[in-house]
């Protein structure tokens, strides 16, 4: 009996599969220096875009109910781009970038905050969107410029592209609107 039972285990574990840990891929900012000071950032409001996740898992972003993620990427494709120049998305710092010349680089950020009651899947799939148009707007400036989407560049044309449109997006701490 015990023979068996050790055969039957064996043979789930050789042809059972385990489910691979998946995650966000994220890169942490460096750390500062230990004699570094901390100083609070303060950015115009113009520049701010907020996203937010409320505890129906319905969005919301720069203040209008997002009903599809299609319409997020648009708003958020805009505000990166602000291609009108318009007095109410973010401002343009013309920057010198090395190997390309001078851009306009975009001060916008993007601020994601979340209720503490919304899913996770959502939490996901919002982040997704986020990152999705982010990388819309640098494959469009790296075809306009390299003529190559932005994967196929080589490095050091990637770190052009990523220097003339940034990821900036700031992850705000989680809202608990029950204790409110």
């Amino acid at each position: 009996m015990a023979d068996i039972s050790f055969l039957m285990l064996i043979f789930f574990l050789m042809v059972s599969t385990m489910d691979p840990e998946t995650g966000l891929a994220r890169r942490l900012p460096p750390m500062p220096p230990e004699n570094a000071q901390l100083e609070d950032l303060k950015v115009n409001r113009r520049n701010m875009l907020d996203v937010k996740i409320n505890s129906r898992n319905g969005v919301m972003a720069g203040g209008q109910v997002i009903l599809s993620d299609a319409q997020l990427e648009e708003i958020i494709i805009e505000f990166l781009t602000n291609p009108n120049d318009r007095s109410d998305l973010p401002s343009k710092t013309v920057k010198n970038i090395e190997g390309f010349g001078e851009y306009p680089v975009s001060e916008g950020v993007i601020s994601l905050q979340n209720d503490r009651q919304s899913l996770y899947s959502k939490y996901i799939e919002i982040t997704d969107v986020i990152v999705r148009a982010i990388n819309k707007v640098r494959d469009d400036f790296a075809i306009a410029h390299f003529g190559a989407v932005y994967n196929d560049l080589p490095v050091d044309k990637q770190d052009i592209v990523r220097e003339a449109i940034p990821n900036r997006l700031s992850e705000a701490e989680p809202l608990d609107v029950t204790k409110q």
